[in-house]
């Protein structure tokens, strides 16, 4: 064995409810080897088919690893290298010039590229803080369910994945748990094998819905009005749990009088389903216990996402599911971890001194960027600083944003491991290091450990952390902070508060937070009154782009389209890892064969997806994973890599959720011909 061989503990990075713990071998500065922690609970050895090839995305040829100056026209892709001090001199000078006038008028545009509370907002936030630049409403991808959740439980909480294999009925609803949640679905598999009944709740039929009992495929924007039918069914066949209710649940009486409003029929009739369904999977719920909920993201990317899942929220409060430990409802279990983070220490709000910039939402991104500024808006737009996040592909109506990045007076600087399709938008490209370089601290949307993520190799290139960069660029501007000296180390290691063992945390990488078993057996809800919150009554809210709301624009674009992720890639992180690539194959539309038949079109034909706000071209796929009346347009693909340079956020539209200010992705409509 080599003398310079050695393992570090690290943690995955990315937006993925697992977080899963992982141990780095090295040789030097060589990767040997990248597994998950067999000792962990819930990442219990293995990794997920992206992460498991994380060595290719850090050593990937294509790797930006030196400063880039734009030499060519915006959307290009045309850069020559620079040095460091060349770049942040000018970059510095550039932001100091527009903050003389109205630094409000500079954006940060960042997410979840690493959900790493080091690289992601810590010294970013510093120096936006010390700034004054504006701030950024981080709505695209869990707002409204996150707002629901909370307006319901009092925070982003829920059950322990790992009882789930404990539990006698699982509802997955709105989630393609192979994808997007592997080791959830070990623990469902478990419970499978133990004689658990699986039920996929969900528009499209994905692998996961096909090995599940039973799948139901019903309109998307419409589980409120499925969570309201199932309550209808617990009332008039008496399976409350009225102790329950009246001990911990506020606002029964009028959510029990609208409940009553929607008999199976009516809420068959709302979610496109048979009316028996509804009896059926409501007998099922009330009649099973210990019954369990793993809800997730994507059933909430519609207008009224943050009422359907306040609604579903509330179900397992209406039976007593949480009187188990393996009963309940698992959405978010984040907010365990908020008391253990040093929020306000690690990003510095003070620094604002007094100060309330106005808050840019990244969802509306595209209107914001073509806005000329002025009263109810703000000063007009002149830098955008983007970094974990790739917006020209991700973000809604992309027609806009890519119109928005191209505008000559915008000075963009990204921070990134690759070109982009943002980055080909920028002026200066810096080169960001990967989780393999860097120092970290994790807490987990998915379970109930925190991780630390210790470097296992020095940067490749010249890339350094999104951390020191804005420490480089502080000192350029002029920050005499002591807060802007301190190290990505010291700010990993002061992350957590004393809540938590540190001790076993820097043992092992890892270590549990303190949440109970059942942890709302006897009510305990974070809210005000202890209790589950059904007041303000929850509604169910139509979708912005429907039959029913819309009828004029649904005669002319009838299908509505979903844009669920490809399953071997993370949103538009993986897209250029060419393995990862060949396995999807093209950009595709899946369609239900009548649909399909009745314009003629075939599996494998390529087609022309469009409604008013652009068209994109791909590849039909007629493989029985649609629903009647509508299509899913995988994604993230970045535009790039597309057909005629685009992907399925040409089409969607920048309308917003009912809570959260969030984007409304599944809210979509389209037609379909060949192309």
């Amino acid at each position: 064995m080599s003398e310079s061989l050695r393992t570090v503990h690290a943690a995955c990075p990315h937006d993925c409810p697992d977080t899963c713990a992982m141990k780095v071998t090295v040789d030097g500065e060589r990767i040997v080897r990248i597994q998950g922690d067999p000792d962990h609970l819930t990442t219990h050895g293995a990794l997920c088919t992206k992460v498991s090839r994380y060595a290719e995305r850090t050593d990937h040829p294509e790797r930006v690893l030196t400063p880039l100056r734009r030499v060519g026209a915006k959307g290009e892709g045309r850069f020559e290298p620079v040095s460091w001090d060349e770049a942040l001199d000018d970059i510095a000078a550039r932001l100091a010039a527009i903050a003389a006038r109205q630094p409000e008028a500079i954006v940060p545009y960042s997410y979840a590229g690493t959900m790493g509370l080091v690289q992601g907002e810590s010294m970013a936030a510093r120096f936006w803080h010390r700034l004054g630049a504006s701030r950024l409403h981080r709505s695209i991808c869990a707002e409204a369910g996150g707002e629901g959740l909370a307006a319901t439980y009092g925070g982003k909480l829920g059950m322990h994945v790992q009882h789930f294999a404990e539990s006698r009925l699982i509802l997955v609803w709105g989630s393609h748990s192979i994808a997007s949640n592997l080791h959830f679905w070990t623990y469902a598999q478990a419970a499978k094998r133990a004689g658990a009944k699986l039920i996929a709740i969900d528009p499209r039929r994905t692998e996961t819905a096909e090995k599940c009992h039973q799948h139901l495929a019903l309109r998307p924007g419409t589980d409120g009005a499925l969570a309201l039918g199932l309550m209808h069914e617990l009332i008039t066949q008496g399976w409350l749990d009225q102790d329950y209710i009246d001990r911990h649940v506020e606002g029964w009486p009028a959510l029990r009088e609208l409940a009553l409003q929607w008999p199976p029929e009516r809420s068959a009739a709302a979610c496109g389903l048979t009316a028996d369904e509804v009896r059926g999977l409501a007998r099922d719920y009330a009649t099973t216990a210990p019954a369990a909920i793993r809800l997730n993201y994507g059933m909430q990317r519609v207008r009224g996402g943050g009422n359907a899942v306040r609604l579903i929220a509330l179900l397992p409060c209406l039976t007593g599911a949480w009187r188990h430990r393996a009963g309940g409802l698992l959405l978010s279990a984040s907010g365990w971890a908020a008391p253990a983070k040093r929020s306000a220490w690690l990003q510095r709000p003070d620094l604002l001194a007094g100060r309330q910039p106005r808050t840019v939402n990244m969802s509306t991104i595209g209107d914001a960027l073509l806005h000329p500024g002025g009263a109810g808006f703000g000063p007009k737009i002149e830098a955008l600083v983007v970094y974990n996040s790739n917006p020209v592909a991700v973000a809604p109506e992309s027609g806009k944003v890519v119109a928005g990045f191209r505008r000559e007076d915008l000075f963009t600087v990204v921070l990134e491991h690759f070109l982009t399709d943002t980055a080909d938008h920028a002026d200066y490209v810096l080169p960001a290091t990967t989780q393999l370089e860097h120092w970290d601290a994790h807490t987990s949307y998915g379970h109930t450990w925190v991780l630390i993520n210790q470097p296992a190799i020095p940067p490749r290139g010249q890339s350094r952390s999104n951390a020191e960069i804005f420490r480089q660029l502080a000192t350029r501007m002029g920050f005499t902070e002591p807060c802007f000296q301190d190290s990505d180390e010291a700010l990993a290691r002061g992350a957590f508060n004393d809540s938590i063992d540190h001790a076993a945390l820097w043992r092992d990488g890892w270590t549990r937070l303190p949440v109970p078993d059942a942890p709302f057996a006897d009510g305990g809800f974070a809210t005000p009154s202890g209790k589950a919150l059904a007041t303000p009554l929850p509604e169910v809210v139509l979708n912005h782009e429907c039959q029913e709301a819309t009828p004029e624009l649904a005669a002319r674009y009838p299908l509505a389209m979903i844009s669920p992720p490809a399953r071997h890639f993370l949103n538009s992180t993986f897209v250029n890892v060419k393995s990862l690539r060949a396995i999807e194959g093209d950009p595709c539309l899946e369609m239900h064969a009548d649909d399909a038949a009745a314009r003629g079109l075939a599996d494998g034909q390529p087609v022309r997806v469009f409604n008013d706000r652009g068209e994109h071209h791909c590849v039909l796929r007629v493989n029985g994973r649609a629903r009647p009346g509508v299509v899913n347009g995988l994604g993230v693909w970045w535009r790039k890599f597309g057909r005629n340079g685009t992907n399925v956020n040409e089409l969607t539209h920048q309308q917003l959720t009912d809570l959260g200010q969030a984007p409304s992705f599944y809210d979509c409509l389209v037609e379909v011909t060949a192309l």
